[in-house]
């Protein structure tokens, strides 16, 4: 099942994507995709698409879960990605927060935000939890997981490296949590761990991976964040990125106005993206 959410900034409504891929209003079934609908999945999975209402047009579409208390994200989760960066491979995941107001839609513009000279791109596998995890066994992980999305991890270098603290501060800027198009619930995802992942700027391939290259997978990682605090419904966890960053070119390269970036992973769908100058 493809679920989403469509219509204004901060006035989207739910929605389901029916094998034709005509976008269904399931407005009438619930009133957001956010908290404890997360869990109970299997209501909206019995509905006939044929029976919700078709949307017209083509509205935009926003972040694909809504009421999310943390967007956690893992660093160096890739080992090619850690060597571009002549980092070593972390012994434990790396993990950092994004600010939630970090978040938007799929196909939204990115914002450079004042003062960005470094503003990176990070094409990655979004996990969003159903059921509360608290000490969840790795054994046991999966049956916490709502479903699965595309997340840009859009990062500010010099923000996130080069000013003191830690790398929150550049991974925060609003706009730079794209989410979405889809929520993909794990049925249609017969291996999470087996998907290819790429991104490109302008056109050119800069990103071209798979996530059987991730050095934490998706049971793991759920495992050991609910070790240190409860992983709520509606809480996102991106996974990391594979090499083909701006950063690890030589000379680096940025995002600037005017760039387009694209990307996408298997069965999750893809996001394009205009960068402008705030």
């Amino acid at each position: 099942m493809k679920l989403l959410r469509y219509g204004p900034v901060g006035a989207e409504k739910p929605g389901l994507l029916d094998a034709a891929g005509t976008l269904r209003d399931l407005s009438a079934h619930c009133d957001d995709l956010a908290g404890a609908v997360l869990g109970d999945l299997g209501r909206l999975a019995a509905l006939d698409p044929e029976t919700l209402p078709r949307v017209p047009g083509k509205p935009r579409i926003g972040a694909c879960v809504a009421g999310t208390g943390k967007f956690m994200a893992i660093g160096l989760n890739y080992a090619d990605h850690a060597a571009e960066g002549n980092l070593p491979i972390p012994p434990e995941p790396v993990l950092f927060m994004k600010a939630t107001s970090s978040i938007s839609g799929p196909d939204d513009d990115i914002v450079l935000p004042r003062g960005s000279v470094q503003t990176d791109w990070e094409v990655e596998l979004g996990i969003v939890i159903g059921r509360a995890a608290k000490y969840v066994p790795e054994a046991q992980a999966m049956a916490h997981v709502a479903g699965f999305c595309l997340v840009h991890d859009v990062s500010e270098r010099s923000f996130q490296t080069e000013r003191a603290g830690q790398w929150t501060k550049g991974k925060s800027c609003d706009t730079f949590g794209p989410v979405g198009p889809w929520l993909v619930t794990p049925d249609e995802i017969a291996d999470p761990g087996d998907l290819s992942i790429w991104l490109s700027v302008n056109g050119e391939k800069m990103q071209d991976g798979t996530t059987r290259d991730m050095i934490y997978r998706v049971p793991f990682l759920i495992a050991y964040l609910s070790q240190f605090f409860t992983l709520h419904p509606g809480d996102i966890i991106t996974t990391g990125t594979p090499a083909g960053v701006g950063a690890g070119m030589k000379p680096p390269r940025f995002l600037k106005p005017g760039d387009r970036v694209e990307l996408g992973i298997d069965g999750l769908g893809r996001q394009t993206q205009r960068v402008v100058a705030e």
